[in-house]
């Protein structure tokens, strides 16, 4: 599944590419998790303002109105520019494909919703379906609420202090390495990143998370903020098919210091990485660094 990383790479991806496009068509394949929520002509001559991310989620904006798209288990999104936007606005080539001259790419099996704009085409991908676009009329719809209003804090921003981590985490009932997950505490450290976080800071991932000491919420906040911010500037993980939206893969996989590395040793000490189950997913560790 994308994670934090994957999804803020994505944005970076395409948002200034977009930014300021007119809809004039929404092209709609198989269904997908949840329904769009309007007639795909409604979006129609929206003007795209700006395109953000919160938590998993990204927001493109059309002021009032909003689009909130997640990429699910399987989903990815590809941008291709027109040709004059291309020949107007210069940006990283696509590779070696039509796209790269500015042309849209032919449609693919699992594209579920293209967005064809004055500027480009954006197209979800998505095998699995488990991936969704959902429209709101403004950013206080009752969808809005339901999808983002729960979320804990960004990572990557001021609100996220080790204070505030330790103070979350003495309510938790969970291993530390759940909590992390749940979502509720801080959004987007997913499993990949939980595991990585982990290891910097020298904490097991099942250690009850009202244990974790207030050295040990600042050593956690720090590997937190480090490793998501390297993941970003490398391009996020690509374990199986992930791409950004100009069809660049990352590159965070290759130098995870436990993250699928079961047996393999420790790059600090040696000792085998192991692997268990938590909450059906899985969780890599070092049992001599992490305590």
């Amino acid at each position: 599944m994308p994670e934090l990383p994957e999804v803020e790479v994505t944005r970076l991806s395409f948002a200034d590419q977009i930014k300021g496009a007119q809809i004039q068509s929404v092209q709609l394949g198989k269904p997908l998790r949840w329904p769009l929520g309007c007639l795909p002509n409604n979006l129609t001559g929206l003007i795209i303002q700006r395109v953000k991310r919160r938590g998993k989620y990204l927001l493109i904006e059309m002021d009032p109105a909003l689009l909130i798209l997640h990429l699910g288990m399987s989903g990815s999104l590809r941008f291709e520019q027109s040709q004059a936007s291309h020949a107007a606005r210069p940006s990283k080539p696509f590779g070696p494909s039509e796209a790269s001259k500015g042309a849209p790419a032919a449609p693919r099996l699992h594209d579920h919703f293209v967005l064809q704009t004055n500027l480009g085409t954006l197209t979800l991908n998505d095998p699995r379906r488990f991936g969704a676009v959902v429209f709101a009329p403004h950013s206080g719809a009752p969808i809005v609420e339901k999808l983002l209003g729960r979320l804990g804090v960004e990572p990557l921003e001021g609100e996220f202090t080790p204070q505030y981590l330790y103070q979350a985490l003495r309510g938790r009932k969970l291993n530390i390495k759940q909590a992390l997950l749940g979502g509720q505490i801080v959004v987007g450290v997913g499993n990949i990143y939980a595991s990585e976080s982990l290891f910097m800071a020298k904490i097991r991932p099942t250690r009850p998370s009202a244990k974790i000491t207030k050295a040990q919420s600042h050593l956690l906040h720090r590997a937190i903020q480090e490793t998501l911010a390297r993941a970003i500037a490398v391009g996020g993980s690509t374990l199986q098919n992930f791409s950004n939206a100009m069809g660049e893969s990352g590159y965070f996989q290759l130098e995870s210091f436990v993250y699928a590395r079961q047996g393999q040793p420790c790059r600090h000490c040696t000792t085998p990485i192991k692997q268990i189950i938590q909450g059906q997913r899985s969780t890599f560790f070092c049992p001599k660094c992490q305590k």
